[in-house]
């Protein structure tokens, strides 16, 4: 997932409005990624002990699909506009205003993405679900991380591309990939495993 926004949530605003926003300290992401990780665990643990009726299962698959759609789509605005930024095509401070835009529906659709999900019946002892489900984790860890990368970033909003260092291009490439191999992947494992 990307999401890069400077001035989400997370970060601490600045009052002077300057390009020099506080970046949210690296311990605060260490520790929403452990609660993260944690979550996925105690989701797993339930819905190995849950028996949700079909009533129930058919609400969870609607939702879960409307999730997808509000999550999935959000983040595939974000990235193409990253796309474009990398490609030299738009301005930083597009890719730093969508990604503040986008965080809220990227996030919720995570949410529930994970919380449906558990009342799907996954098969934990697939090979292919347990790749969706660090597919998931691995989207939700690279979404932190993204949020850190818009913070070093935003300094550079009125600049050009050339005035990024590279490492920082380098790392918004791959924040990209990753965002990308994890929604579509879990998605095809999403749409194999309910064919069986």
């Amino acid at each position: 997932m990307t999401a890069l926004a400077p001035d989400t949530a997370l970060a601490s605003p600045d009052p002077a409005g300057s390009a020099e926003a506080k970046v949210t300290p690296v311990l605060v992401l260490g520790i929403l990624g452990v609660l993260a990780c944690s979550v996925e665990a105690v989701l797993c643990w339930t819905a190995g002990h849950l028996q949700a009726d079909a009533t129930l299962q058919t609400v969870a698959r609607f939702l879960h699909v409307a999730a997808l759609t509000v999550g999935f789509g959000a983040v595939l605005a974000v990235d193409w506009i990253g796309i474009l930024w990398l490609a030299g095509r738009r301005r930083l401070t597009h890719i730093l205003d969508a990604s503040n835009a986008l965080a809220t529906p990227i996030w919720a659709g995570l949410a529930g993405l994970t919380v449906t999900g558990a009342l799907l019946r996954p098969d934990l002892d697939s090979p292919l679900t347990l790749v969706k489900l660090g597919l998931v984790l691995a989207v939700t860890l690279n979404g932190l991380y993204a949020h850190g990368l818009g913070q070093r970033l935003a300094p550079y909003r009125n600049k050009g591309l050339q005035a990024v260092p590279r490492r920082l291009l380098v790392q918004s490439g791959i924040a990209a990939t990753v965002s990308q191999i994890g929604w579509w992947g879990a998605t095809l494992i999403g749409f194999v495993n309910s064919q069986s």
